[in-house]
C-alpha cells in the first residue's frame, strides 16, 4: 500500500493487504439475498437506464406434416416466430464515510481504522442486500391486495390497498400501463373482471407504505357487486406472482396469530410452482430465506420434523444456520418483509430460484481511481469500492475511509414460458419466486 503522504504514525499499523483482507472479511457476512442474482456489468457510454431484452422459444411441434400439402416453395410450412420480453435495469451510486483523527485517536489507532474498514464492509453489505431484497419482494408481492373499503352500491371504482402489480401490463413484450385498450383480467373476491385502470391515492395509506406498497383505486370496465367490493375480500391479478398463505387464507388480513403457522407443505407447494415453471434452482437448490420465527413454526411442524429426524450431523445443521431438505436450501435472515396488521405480526418467506433478480454494476466506476487503486489507496470487493483518502487538513491529521458502489437492480420477467412452452407453468409474469406468508 502507497503511505508515503500518510503521517509516520500511521506508517507501521498499515500493512500491505491488510486493510483489503478486513473490508472483504465484513463483505462476507452479507445476507444472501444477492446470492440468486444473476451478475452483469453496464458498459460505459450506455446511459443510466438500460433496456434488457430476452428472447422466448417456439411452441413444439405436435403433429406430422401433411404429406399432400408438401408442394411449391414453402413444403406447406408457414413461417412462426418467437416472442421477446423487455425489462429495464436503471443504476445509481450508493456510499457512505467516515472520518478519523489519527492524532487525536492515537491511543487506540489500530484498531479503529482496521474497526473502521470492517464495519464499513458490513454496512455496505447490508446496504446493497436491503437494496436488493427490496426489489426482489416489491416485484413478488405485486398483483395482490384486498379491498380497503366496501361500495355502498355497485360501481366500477373499487379501493384497495397496493396497485402494484395492477398497474401494468405486456404488449408484445413491452410493459405498457394498463388501459382500456390494454386491459388486465383481475379477481375480486373469486369473481372475474376486467381492469383498466389503476390510480395511486394522493396520500398513501397502503399498509405497505414502507415496502413500497400503493394504496388507490382500480377501475373495472363493468360494474363489481357490493358483495365482492367489500372490505378486506381479496382482489388478485390474472398474471400475479404466487403467493401462498399459511391456513390457506386468501389475504394478508386474513392471517390469525397463533394459528396460521408456517408449514413443511407449504414450502412443498412453492417448489411444486417453481418447478412447474421449470425455475432453475441455486447450485441444486431452492433458497428460502426466512426470519428465525418462521423456522420455529417449521421445527414445530410434524411433517418437517419426519423429513428433518437425522438426516445431518454437521456443525451448520446441527445449530440450524443452513438447512438443506426437500429441494429446498432454508436460510435464516432478519432481513425479511415483515409487518404488523391490526396486532398481528406477519412474516414473509420467499422462496426463490436462479435468475430471480439481476445486478448490474457500472462497469467505469472505478475508472477514475487507478492511480490509486495502483497505491493501494482503492480496493474493490464484491463490486464495491472502498476508498481511504490520505490526510488533507492543515494539520494533516484527519483521514476519511468511504465505499461506493454504482448498481442496479431488476426482476425480469418470463412472459414467454407460457403454456404452449412449458405446459405446467402458470401465468404469473414473475415465476421465479413464491412468497409465503405466516402469522406469529
Amino acid at each position: 500500500m502507497g503511505i508515503q503522504n500518510f503521517p509516520a504514525a500511521l506508517v507501521p499499523l498499515i500493512q500491505q493487504n491488510f486493510l483489503e483482507a478486513e473490508f472483504s472479511g465484513g463483505l462476507t457476512s452479507r445476507l444472501g439475498f444477492r446470492d440468486i442474482a444473476d451478475r452483469e456489468m453496464v458498459s460505459v457510454g450506455k446511459g443510466e437506464t438500460i433496456t434488457k431484452t430476452r428472447n422466448g422459444l417456439k411452441a413444439p411441434v405436435t403433429g406430422p406434416m401433411n404429406p399432400a400439402n408438401n408442394t411449391n416453395l414453402d413444403n406447406g410450412l408457414t413461417a412462426s416466430g418467437w416472442t421477446v420480453e423487455q425489462y429495464v435495469l436503471a443504476i445509481n451510486m450508493y456510499g457512505d464515510t467516515q472520518d478519523l483523527n489519527i492524532v487525536t485517536s492515537k491511543v487506540g489507532i489500530g484498531d479503529q481504522f482496521l474497526t473502521n474498514a470492517n464495519v464499513s464492509g458490513v454496512q455496505a453489505a447490508q446496504s446493497l442486500e436491503r437494496f436488493a431484497r427490496n426489489k426482489l419482494f416489491d416485484a413478488y408481492m405485486s398483483g395482490n391486495t384486498r379491498v380497503t373499503a366496501t361500495l355502498g352500491a355497485p360501481g366500477t371504482a373499487v379501493a384497495v390497498d397496493d396497485i402494484r402489480g395492477f398497474q401494468t401490463v405486456f404488449s408484445n413484450g413491452v410493459q405498457v400501463s394498463v388501459s382500456v385498450s390494454n386491459p388486465m383480467l383481475v379477481t375480486i373476491n373469486g369473481a372475474s373482471y376486467t381492469l383498466t385502470a389503476a390510480t395511486a391515492d394522493g396520500s398513501n395509506t397502503s399498509s405497505l407504505a414502507a415496502y413500497g406498497g400503493i394504496s388507490g383505486v382500480l377501475t373495472l370496465s363493468a360494474n363489481v357487486s357490493v358483495a365482492n367490493a367489500t372490505a378486506a375480500n381479496a382482489v388478485v391479478s390474472a398474471v400475479a406472482p404466487s403467493v401462498i398463505r399459511a391456513g390457506g387464507k386468501l389475504t394478508t388480513a386474513a392471517l390469525a396469530a397463533g394459528t396460521d403457522r408456517m408449514k413443511m407443505q407449504d414450502c412443498l407447494d412453492a417448489v411444486a410452482v417453481l418447478r412447474g415453471n421449470n425455475t432453475p434452482t441455486v447450485r441444486g437448490l431452492y433458497n428460502c430465506y426466512l426470519s428465525d420465527a418462521q423456522m420455529l413454526q417449521l421445527f414445530r411442524d410434524d411433517d418437517f420434523k419426519l423429513l428433518y429426524r437425522g438426516a445431518y450431523e454437521s456443525k451448520e445443521y446441527r445449530q440450524g444456520q443452513v438447512i438443506e431438505l426437500a429441494g429446498l436450501r432454508f436460510i435464516t435472515t432478519n432481513e425479511v418483509i415483515t409487518q404488523t396488521l391490526a396486532g398481528v405480526v406477519i412474516h414473509r418467506a420467499i422462496i426463490c430460484g436462479a435468475g430471480a433478480l439481476v445486478e448490474g454494476t457500472f462497469e467505469g466506476q472505478t475508472a477514475a481511481l487507478q492511480m490509486d487503486m495502483d497505491e493501494g489507496l482503492v480496493q474493490v470487493v464484491d463490486g464495491v469500492v472502498q476508498v481511504t483518502r490520505e490526510p488533507l487538513d492543515r494539520l494533516k491529521q484527519i483521514i476519511s475511509q468511504s465505499w461506493f458502489s454504482i448498481k442496479g437492480w431488476a426482476v425480469p420477467t418470463d412472459i414467454t414460458a407460457n403454456t404452449s412452452i412449458i405446459p405446467t407453468a402458470t401465468n404469473s409474469y414473475f415465476k421465479r419466486a413464491v412468497i409465503i406468508e405466516s402469522a406469529k
